[in-house]
């Protein structure tokens, strides 16, 4: 499945024929659409939350040496989706206090790849309209501290978070290679923050601070009484996370972005670094696929070995 033709796109902002507007193409999730000029294409970003956003589609490609690889966290460098879609469903149950609630296959490309509250504005606006927003992430936060601190304390779900395979040899070679690494995620600090500390144990790589060049997350959440960071509204398929981990966490300057790559297994993530203005490569197992997305790589990969090869220039 690639991206779909449409007579209008934006929420109605835009008609094919009118304004220039040449083409509209859509992502399978309806998560962006794709607006085509004579001279450049334009990304509009929906929001759940009622905030979208308008990008310029840069043109990409891979200039060798790599000087940096930016690696999404979940279902990249750690499994651990079924996870978060599961305290998502155990959120939903709680708002509907139906203990047996149980999310539909159809609901999977809207409850991942995305921030907390989008997610959670989905399944409000499907299963239970008269909630909101805000009581659902009261929820999700209680949930998730619940079962963090279980797993912390080793009776926790034992399949929650675990390492990609490959991706410690991976990793390594990047390192050997001198090549600056950046790990990003949509997730907020106090859901990623563990699951990579759970993942390092496993690859025996001890500290991921001591690691990484940088790591970046949608931050802290908002909370009453507490300060809280941007994260919620500029996730993925937003550049946002992405231009920071190159820009400000490794010091890339925007000339050099031919030199960074980029490594997704979703559908949201694979947008955020091309609107980043940087090259993708895909891994399989995310919703690339389903998305509708698979144009906008630069190559799909069936592994890390797959990745590493481009990443050498061998598969150009």
């Amino acid at each position: 499945m690639g991206l779909l033709s449409r007579e209008t796109g934006g929420d109605g902002r835009y008609r094919v024929g009118q304004d220039g507007v040449r083409a509209v193409h859509a992502t399978a999730d309806g998560k962006v659409d794709f607006i085509v000029y004579a001279d450049r294409t334009d990304a509009f970003v929906r929001s759940q939350m009622g905030y979208p956003a308008v990008y310029p589609v840069l043109p990409v490609r891979i200039t060798y040496p790599v000087k940096a690889v930016l690696m999404d966290l979940d279902g990249t460098t750690v499994h651990s989706e079924h996870f978060w879609v599961w305290i998502i469903e155990q959120t939903t149950a709680c708002l509907l206090e139906d203990p047996g609630f149980r999310l539909g296959p159809e609901d999977l490309p809207f409850v991942s790849g995305h921030s907390v509250s989008e997610h959670l504005q989905y399944c409000i606006a499907k299963y239970c309209p008269n909630k909101t927003v805000e009581e659902g992430r009261s929820h999700y936060f209680e949930i998730t501290r619940r079962e963090m601190k279980a797993i912390e304390e080793g009776h926790g779900r034992d399949d929650a978070f675990t390492p990609s395979p490959g991706v410690r040899a991976f990793l390594l070679a990047l390192k050997a290679r001198g090549i600056r690494i950046a790990v990003v995620s949509s997730g907020l600090y106090e859901k990623a923050w563990p699951e990579l500390l759970a993942a390092f144990r496993a690859l025996g790589f001890g500290d991921p601070v001591q690691f990484y060049d940088a790591i970046v997350t949608a931050g802290f959440p908002i909370r009453a009484g507490r300060p809280g960071t941007l994260g919620e509204l500029e996730a993925k398929p937003h550049p946002w996370l992405y231009a920071e981990a190159a820009r400000v966490g490794l010091g890339m300057d925007v000339t050099e972005r031919h030199h960074v790559i980029g490594i997704e297994d979703s559908g949201a993530g694979v947008v955020a670094i091309r609107l980043a203005g940087f090259a993708v490569l895909g891994m399989p197992g995310g919703n690339i696929e389903g998305s509708g997305t698979g144009c906008l790589l630069s190559r799909a990969c069936k592994s890390f070995d797959d990745a590493l090869r481009v990443i050498d220039g061998e598969d150009t």
